[in-house]
């Protein structure tokens, strides 16, 4: 007995669309890679270019640590490996004498200077561990094995991009990156800035903590501040910096009776004062295509003005990055002006579901 087999035939003959998929993924290939290009060459103007510019100027208002960071940077126990990536003129460097740190910076100018600052501080230690010596206070022959026998101030600085570290992953214990995540010019740049971090820092193991990560930002949220941004404002803007090396600095007034003798700063880190470099809210532009950086004097200024570009983050905004990164956000908060966060890995259980 024959069977009979019913078979319903496509109405229209199959074609295999491996060809345009794999033309569609090409085109946004090639789409991102020119976005990603664009974004470099923006921030090598209103970001690299700028401090390469201003750098000694920019140092010299860069001397105080913000009281936050330097709370966890104590935090760490001895012999805690860490990095401070976009370190500056490195003020946060040696900053806890029993802890290494390594810190990196696209500005090879201002690693010229933390570098000198280091160099400057092993100096002052080897002062201070001679002086102890010869009191009686410090044993010279205990090696090098902590702060209490003379260890030396551990610190190296090296010029590398925020987004293409050189480091191991996985390897040190914590990551400090303080101001620098707001000069990249995409979200996708600032997630992948973080996830950088991330890489860096040791995943949690059975019974040992992971590394963390601590990451400042300025805050959209700024209404009581000098500037005036606040909630509902463009959060993308061009900052000017003016470099006032040929202008002659105004006489400070005299200090009044109990007056401290360093300048308050403001929530960048510089001084309060138009000494700063900073521009007054007046002079800040949103940033755009024409939006170009300054170098001749700007209007009320004689000396050149240099705009940086600044994302402003909004409340949760830094938060929902680190989650996008892969991170895991242990905790979080606001100080002036400044939005921050401390992160960490995924656990790997977490990972792997």
């Amino acid at each position: 007995m024959m069977t009979s087999t019913t078979h319903t035939p496509s109405a229209l003959p199959s074609d295999s669309a491996a060809d345009d998929v794999a033309k569609l993924a090409a085109a946004a290939a090639a789409a991102q890679a020119a976005e990603s290009a664009e974004a470099e060459a923006y921030e090598r103007t209103h970001v690299h270019g700028v401090y390469e510019a201003i750098a000694p100027h920019f140092s010299a208002t860069r001397y105080k640590p913000w009281p936050a960071v330097a709370s966890f940077l104590q935090s760490r126990p001895p012999g805690a490996v860490g990095l401070d990536v976009g370190c500056g003129n490195g003020k946060y460097l040696g900053l806890n004498p029993s802890v290494y740190m390594v810190g990196s910076d696209r500005s090879a100018s201002l690693v010229a200077l933390a570098s000198s600052r280091g160099r400057q501080l092993q100096e002052q230690h080897a002062q201070e561990s001679k002086k102890r010596i010869a009191q009686g206070e410090l044993d010279p022959t205990a090696g090098t094995g902590g702060e209490s026998s003379g260890a030396a101030v551990a610190t190296e600085v090296l010029v590398a991009d925020g987004l293409s570290l050189p480091f191991r992953e996985r390897a040190v214990d914590f990551v400090i990156c303080i101001a620098v995540i707001h000069h990249m010019s995409t979200r996708t740049r600032r997630q992948e800035a973080i996830r950088h971090l991330l890489r860096c820092v040791r995943t949690a193991e059975a019974g040992q903590p992971g590394g963390q990560i601590l990451v400042y930002v300025w805050a959209l949220e700024q209404g009581s501040s000098r500037r005036g941004w606040d909630e509902g404002g463009e959060q993308d803007l061009l900052v000017p910096w003016v470099l006032k090396s040929q202008q002659k600095q105004p006489k400070q007034p005299k200090q009044r009776k109990g007056q401290k003798g360093t300048q308050d700063q403001n929530p960048s880190g510089a001084a309060a004062s138009n000494n700063s470099g900073e521009a007054p809210p007046a002079s800040e532009t949103t940033a755009g295509p024409a939006a170009a950086t300054t170098t001749e004097p700007d209007q009320g200024h004689t000396d050149p003005v240099f705009k940086r570009y600044y994302h402003l983050y909004r409340k949760g905004e830094l938060e929902e990055d680190v989650l996008a990164a892969g991170g895991a956000v242990i905790t979080s908060g606001y100080e002036k002006d400044n939005w921050w966060v401390v992160a960490a890995n995924e656990p790997l259980a977490s990972q792997s579901t």
